[in-house]
């Protein structure tokens, strides 16, 4: 293949930020730029720490950038409780050899957005360090050519408050920047997350695999899993992995809305939600395209081909 799209991965390595990875680094379509990292499911030690060692696991040549180690305002809850307090499981894994780059994660979205001009950026974290780049960069949306982003509860029906998802609650104010400052975004919110559920057991059977990514994930998701199952029951949800699919393989996509949609920085009960204007009232521009529905075998082809 003689062109590859260049894809820079935005993330917080979580167990399903590493099966999203895992993921790209398979795509003979896409040429990973490079991860940049924010806190999020747990501290920037850990979540950096946590892209060093996947890629080490994968055969990846891929740099790592440290981001922003907080919120940009207020300070928030990690998702250690289930990810684990190393976010990969607790399994006492041995430390990566490589090392993170000096340069920071805004900084290194700024510099390849020139380089690569048109490039595809996928965040599957709190949006702390796009919202950075940004405020450095308001041009930054003219050298992107797709912004997808996992992230928030369309309708209310949220996985960290009753209103809001884990990555816009971590950070609405950047969120919230973002979501503003981009004049078009596709979004994979949690809702959408629920609809595309796969059976435990099925899952199960493609991580017993001896080849060392799936031995790799069985091990660092085994809390996770448990933790999913006793509470929603089962079927597995991978977030993180399906933000990635919609990202690698847009003509799985087959349904879309687009709407305009506000992240709520304020209020006792809503605090990170994300409002969408679905009866287009507010006049406001429909800037974000959010999925509906994406093909449940092509999710599949990719959530195994990253475990081979």
């Amino acid at each position: 293949m003689t062109h590859r799209i260049p894809l820079l991965i935005d993330t917080d390595p979580g167990v399903d930020d590493a099966w999203a990875l895992l993921m790209a680094f398979a795509s003979p379509a896409h040429e990973v730029l490079g991860l940049t990292i924010a806190a999020g499911n747990v501290g920037l030690e850990y979540t950096v720490r946590n892209a060093l060692k996947l890629c080490e696991i994968a055969g990846v040549d891929v740099p790592v950038f440290p981001g922003c180690a907080s919120p940009l305002v207020y300070p928030a809850e990690d998702a250690a409780y289930v990810h684990g307090r190393d976010g990969f499981g607790d399994v006492g894994f041995l430390p990566p050899t490589s090392r993170a780059e000096s340069e920071r994660a805004a900084l290194a979205i700024l510099r390849l957005s020139r380089e690569r001009p048109g490039l595809l950026l996928v965040c599957l974290g709190p949006l702390t360090n796009l919202a950075l780049a940004l405020r450095l960069d308001p041009t930054l949306p003219e050298r992107i050519g797709r912004l997808v982003i996992m992230g928030g509860a369309v309708t209310g029906q949220g996985n960290t408050s009753v209103s809001a998802e884990f990555n816009i609650a971590f950070d609405p104010e950047a969120a919230a920047i973002v979501f503003s400052g981009f004049p078009q975004f596709d979004l994979v919110d949690w809702e959408a997350v629920l609809r595309h559920g796969l059976p435990h057991d099925e899952v199960a059977q493609w991580l017993d695999r001896t080849a060392p990514k799936a031995a790799f994930y069985k091990a660092i998701s085994r809390r996770t899993r448990e933790w999913s199952e006793d509470r929603r029951g089962t079927h597995w949800h991978s977030a993180d992995g399906l933000a990635m699919a919609a990202a690698l393989d847009p003509e799985g996509v087959e349904a879309w809305s687009q709407h305009a949609v506000e992240v709520e920085t304020g209020g006792r009960f809503a605090r990170g939600a994300t409002i969408v204007d679905w009866a287009d009232r507010s006049g406001r521009s429909a800037q974000a395209r959010i999925l509906g529905r994406f093909n449940p075998e092509r999710f599949r082809h990719w959530l195994k081909a990253a475990l081979a």
